[in-house]
């Protein structure tokens, strides 16, 4: 018998008072997705511990909603992360409860008519108020009015412009804390959300922004040049994750096929082509690989694109992430007993006006 299959013992764990970070240390030695909720902790550790690694995470889902956008800006104030691509909603939604007003446990057994009828909004068992909403796009209407109308904007320089006028206005939104931390936030799908609303609200003012998403690719890919290795962890799926996938093979084009001095990058046998695959990754979904989608997409199969590295650290877990993000942190809040020293994303907001 092949003795190499028998290395690693799967460890019953003993019900006894112990921290959460013991418990997931613990459930890394078990088995299914208990097994890789614990490994998941163990990556982020490792990148946390990694000298010249810029981490970046997705963010994904109607999270801010479900209360983890606290979660978030812990993160960024630490520096547990240090770029973040995110969704419209999760970067406008929690600016709702940032002022104050908040959402409300509810239920999914519900008469959604009459929600409608009281301008109630339901996100699964959550319940928000349309009044609220509207609050949100008059404050996002609010700040775009004083942007400049003649210059293209990329998302991530709207973010920061809007986090420090948020911050200034005390609503310490992730935006607001994001900007005060030094962390860039990319939202490639910025209308897909409030955004969406509050341009066309400042549009009927007289004051039409512009958006430059070429700009904006170009700004974050320019991450790939300057970064030794790139970490990354998914909340969900989602253009957040394709877009920070692509970071990994985006390189090579923008630098007409050069290569990036003083990065270990691997070359395309019948291309010149370059790519650079994340050194570390991590992947909290609901969503199964089978029906082809990005989103449930394997971080295996994106080894054959070459943007995970074969060698490299990674876990993927199947679960909520409502369940997951809280443990992780917490987890991380015990183990880690070291100022990390992030790599410095300042040159991204030199030329912001």
């Amino acid at each position: 018998m092949n003795d190499s299959y028998f290395t690693r013992k799967v460890e019953p764990i003993e019900v006894k008072e112990k921290s959460i970070s013991k418990l997931l240390e613990e459930m890394s030695r078990t088995a299914y997705q208990g097994r890789k909720l614990g490994e998941s902790v163990e990556v982020w550790h490792s990148m946390l511990k990694e000298k010249n690694l810029t981490i970046i995470m997705g963010f994904s889902g109607s999270m801010s909603t479900a209360g983890q956008w606290t979660i978030v800006n812990w993160l960024m104030k630490n520096r547990f992360i240090d770029v973040l691509v995110s969704t419209g909603a999760n970067v406008s939604e929690d600016i709702v409860d940032a002022m104050g007003l908040g959402y409300w446990q509810g239920s999914h057994m519900v008469n959604d008519e009459a929600l409608l009828k009281d301008d109630v909004n339901r996100y699964y068992d959550v319940f928000g108020k349309e009044v609220d909403y509207r609050k949100m796009e008059e404050v996002l209407t609010d700040f775009l009015l004083t942007l400049k109308t003649d210059i293209p904007y990329s998302s991530m320089e709207l973010l920061y412009l809007l986090g420090k006028y948020l911050s200034k206005k005390k609503i310490k939104s992730i935006a607001a804390v994001a900007a005060e931390n030094g962390v860039p936030i990319f939202c490639p799908a910025i209308t897909d959300s409030a955004y969406g609303e509050a341009f066309l609200m400042a549009k009927n003012a007289g004051h039409q922004i512009q958006l430059d998403q070429v700009k904006e690719f170009d700004q974050f890919v320019s991450i790939g040049e300057k970064a030794k290795d790139i970490g990354v962890i998914y909340i969900g799926g989602g253009v957040p994750k394709d877009f920070t996938q692509l970071i990994a093979i985006s390189v090579s084009p923008k630098t007409k096929d050069e290569g990036v001095a003083g990065r270990e990058g691997f070359k395309r046998k019948g291309l010149k082509e370059y790519y650079y695959p994340h050194k570390y990754a991590i992947q909290i979904t609901t969503d199964s690989p089978q029906w082809g989608g990005l989103s449930g997409c394997t971080l295996e199969e994106a080894i054959s694109w070459g943007k995970i590295h074969s060698g490299g650290k990674r876990a993927v877990c199947y679960c909520d992430a409502t369940i997951a993000l809280p443990l992780i942190a917490h987890a991380l809040n015990e183990k880690v007993k070291f100022k990390r020293k992030a790599p410095d994303m300042s040159w991204l907001f030199s030329q912001i006006t």
